[in-house]
């Protein structure tokens, strides 16, 4: 599926500014276009650019989001601690309440993210605002 012409690039992050690119290794996003772009269509929300780390990836495991394990048969590489990866902004806040959320990227995440998490919790959990 092709990013529509209002997605990615035209959207906005939750500073604000450009929706900058979360991935391209491996690629992410709802759009597979590596911004966490968003769309009606888009009912997980995938809007909230984190890195993972090995204990997120357990936690999302527990919860039936196995993301560790490659799925070739859907172009799903696996991910492992390091990589980015557009994350469900409601799983993103179950791994933030249960204690487990990783670090977020704001310049990639995008403003939708905000209906759901709040800023001041990504903003606790940035990597990009040292």
């Amino acid at each position: 599926m092709k990013s529509p012409d209002f997605g990615g690039h035209g959207q906005r992050n939750v500073l604000g500014g450009p929706l900058a690119s979360c991935s391209e290794r491996p690629m992410t996003g709802f759009f597979r276009d590596g911004c966490c772009a968003t769309a009606d269509d888009d009912l997980g929300s995938h809007t909230v650019c984190a890195e993972m780390t090995e204990e997120f990836l357990v936690f999302s495991k527990s919860r039936g989001n196995d993301l560790s394990t490659p799925r070739p048969e859907f172009g799903f590489p696996g991910l492992k601690p390091g990589d980015r990866w557009c994350l469900c902004a409601a799983r993103w806040r179950e791994a933030l309440h249960a204690g487990h959320a990783p670090r977020v990227v704001l310049s990639a995440s995008n403003e939708a993210a905000l209906e759901i998490v709040s800023l001041d919790d990504l903003k606790r959990h940035a990597s990009d605002l040292r």
